[in-house]
């Protein structure tokens, strides 16, 4: 742990870590800076870091920009709606949405938004839109880029699969996903933002982010669902690591988590079979040696990963702030060696 957030240049400047099997936490470790920068620097490629009185240190409670960890509680809001039998996992989205007539035109399903198989292409510059009329004109005239069939993860699919949600049900998707999700299971630090109390993100520029803002800290990072509000299917989310390893056991148990149900089991295994919806299933650039029996979990962009591994009742929670104060080339190594270390230490367990 200490490790990812020390030095110069650390993978983080912070980060948590939660791990269990069944409903014991056998591991939960903070170390770092949950604010450590007060901007980046392009000349010198640094953070030009705040004075020590000023930092903020990291904690068990800090909440995290979720990122892409957003997407897994909307897939789960949606086969909540298949459960009851409201929507069906093969239905075309033009049945539910016909002024999508892009997506209509070409039979998209819902399976094809959850398994990243509608050929949408990966994003659309909504953040580049004067208002909200225009971001959602753009998104009605979006069609595949390859053949639906065809894998291609897209930040689409959820937002798609978010204005379903809301035509079918009538409520927004943060009342779906509170009203459904956390507050059943008592998740009470999950939540989309602001999000004041939460670790830094980056000092988003151009021309390496799409939009300038500014040091953030609370507010989504994601541009574009900066752009719709924060609140979108694909991002927004903020939470603490206490907090998802509730959501981790709830669907390790099958859908149960004390008196509350958010799922069935038939449903969980749904959300979790290959090739999982929402979920990636056994994917050892971030799962290391978890991958390989039906692990299957999701990373964000902020620097979050969540894995859980049904075979072994086990589950790991990583949360960093890694793009504080700037965002870095994408490298795993960090996530899968912490997921490999906790196979193996379950592996050798009596």
């Amino acid at each position: 742990m200490r490790a990812l957030t020390a030095g110069e240049r650390p993978w983080a400047p912070g980060a948590v870590v939660v791990a269990g099997r069944g409903p014991v936490i056998a591991v939960a470790e903070a170390a770092g800076w949950a604010v450590r920068y007060e901007s980046y620097d392009p000349d010198t490629g640094s953070g030009v870091e705040l004075p020590p009185e000023k930092r903020v240190p990291m904690t068990l409670d800090t909440p995290f920009d979720l990122a892409s960890l957003t997407k897994l509680f909307t897939a789960v809001a949606v086969v909540q709606q298949i459960e009851r039998g409201t929507l069906g996992i093969d239905a075309r989205i033009g049945a539910y949405l016909p002024e999508f007539h892009a997506a209509a035109e070409h039979d998209i399903t819902v399976r094809q938004l959850l398994t990243h198989t509608s050929g949408l292409r990966p994003e659309l510059p909504l953040y580049d839109c004067p208002d909200a009329a225009a971001r959602l004109a753009m998104l009605r005239a979006e069609a595949p880029t390859a053949p639906p069939g065809t894998y291609a993860y897209s930040d689409l699919n959820p937002l798609l699969l978010q204005h379903l949600l809301e035509r079918l049900t009538g409520r927004p998707l943060d009342v779906l996903i509170r009203d459904g999700i956390t507050r059943p299971l008592g998740m009470t630090a999950t939540r989309f933002g602001p999000c004041p109390d939460a670790a830094a993100t980056e000092d988003q520029r151009r021309p390496w982010a799409k939009a300038d803002r500014g040091m953030l800290r609370g507010e989504v990072h994601d541009e574009n669902a900066w752009a719709l509000g924060g609140v979108a299917g694909h991002a927004g989310l903020f939470a603490t690591a206490t907090d998802l390893a509730v959501f981790c056991r709830t669907l390790l148990a099958g859908g149960s988590y004390g008196p509350a149900r958010i799922l069935g089991p038939d449903f969980v295994d749904l959300l979790l079979t290959p090739p999982g919806l929402g979920f990636a299933v056994d994917q050892p650039w971030f799962m290391g040696e978890l991958a390989g029996h039906g692990a299957a979990g999701h990373t964000g962009f902020t620097g979050t990963s969540l894995v859980l591994d049904p075979a072994t009742d086990t589950f790991l929670i990583l949360l960093t702030n890694k793009v504080h104060p700037h965002r870095h080339p994408p490298t795993n190594t960090p996530r899968a060696r912490a997921a490999t270390r906790l196979h193996r230490a379950v592996r050798s367990a009596p």
